[in-house]
């Protein structure tokens, strides 16, 4: 709880300064250079970039890289006020950077922005070790966390259930009690997408809502409720995983990575059936998986010391690579030929092109 309210104080601080700029008023990319790298973003990412930072400190000799977890939308939104020491030359991101966000980048002259998939990871729905089990079914968790269902007539109503069985049968006669991700969470952003989405197209008035009116099918898929059955937890998915322990019953959404170093105190539900394993993420066949990714801010090049090493050190084999040392920290490694891709944009900083939504 107390690196979340110290990552969050750090968002506001280094926004206002991304806003000032730290120069008199200069061009941002006048600005003294900083000693060390800057990285901000994914609480998903954080443990990854955190471990590439002490690698690269040991074999570099310079400043130590700073990393920081603001949570996807913090980072990325730090990452695109300007150029210059007081933006992070790299954002860490549990999703891929949203068509608003290129747009703020550019209109505050971050304009050569280099998007890397780092790998893979899992979202999973959580219970401490000791709690029941269940087999939740993607429709399962929008009929269950969504803060509007279907109701009498094909209108929509405020989510009525309250316990599991409720909006399954097969399910546990236990209480809904969700720990999750806040809005700024590329993790959040990910299950919505991975999750609630695309259950709530396997329910018949959602599924023709999709196809008549797409905005009014996205705000009801992408809302869950308010009413204190999904709790918003911060930016630090450990806390998510202690409170499943002291909360006996409650459900936790947090990345695969977290699940495999609290394997002791927590357990994975399956979804549709599957379980999240390296395996089931790597080929696609667990149905939250989802790509990590770092951007790259390239005009801090040959300004920022040791940057273009650091991330070439972030999609080297030892590193991102099967077998590397990520993997132990539970990252997901892209298959060879991916790997190989990226490294390549990582090696000829390639410019990303703008999102389409």
């Amino acid at each position: 709880m107390t690196r979340t309210l110290l990552a969050a104080a750090s968002a506001v601080a280094l926004l206002a300064l991304g806003a000032c700029g730290d120069n008199g008023g200069g061009a941002p990319g006048s600005q003294a250079p900083r000693a060390g790298i800057w990285a901000a973003g994914s609480s998903t990412v954080f443990p990854f970039a955190t471990r590439v930072a002490e690698n690269f400190q040991r074999t570099s000799g310079g400043a130590a890289p700073r990393v920081e977890s603001l949570g996807t939308g913090g980072g990325i939104q730090a990452f695109c006020q300007g150029i210059g020491p007081s933006t992070p030359d790299i954002a860490n991101a549990s999703r891929p950077m949203k068509k608003s966000e290129f747009e703020l980048c550019q209109k505050n002259g971050v304009t050569d922005i280099v998007e890397i998939k780092i790998g893979y990871d899992g979202i999973v729905v959580a219970t401490a070790r000791t709690g029941g089990s269940f087999n939740l079914r993607l429709q399962d968790l929008y009929l269950g966390l969504a803060k509007e269902v279907p109701g009498a007539g094909g209108a929509f109503v405020a989510n009525p259930s309250t316990t599991w069985n409720q909006v399954n049968p097969a399910l546990p006669n236990q209480r809904i009690q969700v720990y999750g991700p806040p809005p700024t969470s590329g993790t959040r952003d990910a299950f919505l997408e991975l999750g609630m989405a695309p259950g709530a197209k396997l329910i018949p008035a959602l599924a023709a809502l999709a196809e008549a009116d797409k905005d009014r099918f996205e705000s009801l898929a992408h809302t869950v409720r308010e009413d204190q059955l999904w709790i918003d937890s911060g930016e630090n998915d450990n806390a998510i995983v202690q409170t499943l322990t002291r909360t006996p019953g409650s459900l936790g959404v947090f990345g695969f990575s977290f699940l495999e170093q609290n394997m002791d105190t927590v357990k994975a539900e399956t979804i549709d059936g599957v379980a999240p394993s390296v395996e089931t993420i790597a080929d696609g066949s667990y149905p939250l998986a989802r790509s990590l990714y770092i951007y790259v801010k390239k005009q801090h090049v040959g300004v920022t010391p040791g940057l273009e090493q650091f991330v070439m050190e972030f999609m080297s084999e030892s590193s991102a690579g099967r077998g590397g040392y990520l993997q132990d920290r539970g990252l997901v490694p892209l298959p060879a030929d991916q790997l190989a891709a990226q490294r390549a944009v990582a090696q000829a900083l390639t410019v990303m092109q703008a999102p389409t939504h």
